[in-house]
């Protein structure tokens, strides 16, 4: 199994999907790493050297934020937003849509389940 960046990569996947299993890394940015690498993204991740592994590590490293780091910035970039007073903060804070989504009748992802009605027996 190919680990890179403490992810480990599913084996029977092709490279280019198999990177998306890394945060912060999608099919867009897997292309780019593959093609700055000048690895083939159609072998499958079981098949790739140690070498081929180290190189795209390092390219990852050189040219993008992923994993702790990415998430440890979107997290201080939330915190930051609660504290200033933002409507977005006040979004995150409250477990509300953020991105202006509707919530009258939908939002329950956000939201979470209805508050259960309690009936009296009869």
């Amino acid at each position: 199994m190919a680990r890179i960046l403490g992810v480990e990569l599913p084996n029977n996947k092709k490279t280019f999907v198999a990177l998306t299993y890394i945060y912060g890394i999608g099919y867009t940015r897997s292309n780019e790493i593959l093609s700055g690498t000048e690895i083939d993204g159609n072998k499958r991740a079981k098949d790739l050297t140690d070498e081929e592994v180290s190189k795209i590590a390092k390219y990852i490293n050189e040219h993008y934020k992923v994993e702790g780091e990415l998430r440890t910035e979107v997290d201080r970039s939330i915190k930051r937003l609660i504290e200033i007073g933002s409507y977005r903060g006040y979004r995150h804070r409250n477990g509300l849509p953020v991105r202006g989504q509707k919530t009258h009748s939908n939002g329950r992802t956000r939201k979470g389940s209805r508050a259960s009605k309690i009936r009296k027996k009869s």
